[in-house]
């Protein structure tokens, strides 16, 4: 099983997106994936189909009251396990200080979710995504303790050159918490080959990272920005759409990475 976090303090890249349709398009590939929203938005939750005003066990039951992961699982109409957030993960940053390592809730939930599945010989999740928080707050840092990788979303524009710097300092100090965290790859998207910024800072991050860059360029497309409302993943709402067919070759690379 590996953890994949998803993971940009900057708003507005496609990190949910990317969370939900990488999801969607391992599930696709026949690999078994669980998707954990991490976000007190929840908007990965809402976008794959799971009402998340009407879940009766949320992530926040996860950390604050120490519910098994595995009880707090639903399956998604787009075909895939999620364990949702609502409101309820609002504030969770100041309740889970109190906490004795707050900063270890997740990985122990995890721990446990793998001796469950081992125990009742279920078949082990191949991969389980996180969605974060466009933030570094204490939830952030729980997946990141938890993980094994970071995916890091990222639109070709300058501001978010200055984040992804900051994220990654963020990592390298957490490996002292979690010594085998690495960045598995970064993604570009809303990506526009026909503008200029666009290609140069997409040439700086292939300067800078190498053979983390992925190889996939996630265009904007219409077809992405219209799922969401539909409660469907993009390979659901329209399997031909550009974006579809990019999340569906950026899958393929990132299970190049596990064999």
């Amino acid at each position: 099983m590996e953890i994949i976090a998803i993971a940009n303090q900057k708003g507005g890249v496609g990190k949910t997106t990317t969370a939900v349709n990488l999801t969607a398009s391992l599930a696709a590939k026949r690999k078994h994936v669980l998707l954990i929203d991490l976000d007190p938005q929840g908007n990965a939750t809402s976008g794959t189909g799971v009402d998340k005003n009407e879940l009766t066990l949320t992530i926040a039951d996860v950390l604050l009251d120490g519910v098994a992961l595995s009880e707090a699982i639903v399956t998604s109409p787009a075909g895939f396990d999620v364990i949702g957030a609502n409101r309820d993960l609002a504030g969770m940053d100041v309740t889970l200080m109190s906490k004795t390592d707050s900063h270890e809730l997740f990985k122990t939930a995890m721990k446990n979710l793998v001796d469950a599945q081992t125990s009742s010989q279920q078949p082990p999740y191949d991969y389980v995504i996180i969605d974060c928080a466009p933030s570094l707050n204490l939830l952030t840092i729980n997946a990141l303790v938890a993980t094994d990788s970071v995916i890091i979303p990222m639109q070709c524009e300058y501001y978010a050159l200055e984040g992804l710097a900051d994220l990654s300092q963020t990592i390298e100090r957490l490996t002292e918490l979690n010594p085998n965290l690495y960045i598995r790859g970064v993604v570009r998207t809303l990506f526009d080959a026909r503008n200029t910024l666009a290609r140069d800072v997409s040439a700086e991050l292939e300067a800078h990272f190498g053979d983390i860059m992925y190889k996939t360029h996630i265009p904007r497309n219409i077809r992405l920005a219209e799922a969401p409302a539909h409660g469907l993943p993009v390979i659901a709402y329209d399997r031909w759409s550009k974006g579809a067919r990019a999340y569906q070759k950026l899958a393929t690379e990132v299970m190049k990475q596990s064999s």
